[in-house]
């Protein structure tokens, strides 16, 4: 495939998600999530491989700075320690990881953000069940669809596609646009 072609690719499907009408479901992942950091309560953002790399992007963005001079925030990529991950998934189980952590870190009024382009990751859904249990509000970046994780997610952001390269091209626009309001609100909020 040539780079040309494969940039049609992606500007079709970003087309697409313009179209698929995910406006409203942005500005609700907008609104928790702005509530909750301003209130210095924690954003848990978790997925795998790619999307793993993607949580941590969205935190570096949130603690440290995306656009604007301010404070750092409580967002945690729950991907992001190796030393917790081997420890848990070699003791008891990989399906459990990002929840035994929701447990450690999540309060309720909080934010649970879990990646998946399928909508099917078992450790992200188990996790989805706990930060549920614990009242947090649940956000899920997805492909088409949302998966199984679709009816745990009380904001949806599933791009129109089941073609994993081009769902994280296109979650990197969601989550930076979600980046640049969320800051965007915090800053306005608290000061520095």
């Amino acid at each position: 495939m040539t780079l040309s072609a494969y940039l049609d690719e992606t500007i079709a499907l970003l087309r697409a998600t313009q179209e698929h009408g995910l406006d409203g479901a942005l500005d609700r992942a907008v609104d928790l999530t702005a509530a909750a950091l301003t209130e210095g309560l924690p954003v848990l953002v978790c997925g795998n491989g790619g999307s793993a790399s993607d949580a941590m992007h969205i935190a570096g963005e949130l603690v440290g700075r995306f656009r604007r001079e301010r404070r750092g925030l409580n967002v945690v990529a729950l991907s992001a320690n190796p030393a917790v991950l081997t420890a848990w998934a070699n003791d008891y189980d990989y399906e459990t990881v990002f929840s035994r952590q929701v447990e450690a870190h999540g309060r309720q009024g909080g934010v649970f953000i879990g990646i998946s382009t399928s909508g099917n990751s078992k450790n992200v859904i188990a996790a989805l069940h706990v930060a549920r249990e614990m009242g947090m509000a649940t956000v899920g970046l997805t492909g088409q669809g949302g998966g199984a994780m679709a009816e745990l997610c009380d904001v949806l952001l599933d791009v129109p596609s089941r073609v994993t390269p081009h769902i994280q091209e296109a979650h990197i626009c969601l989550y930076h646009l979600l980046c640049d309001r969320v800051e965007e609100r915090v800053a306005q909020k608290t000061e520095y």
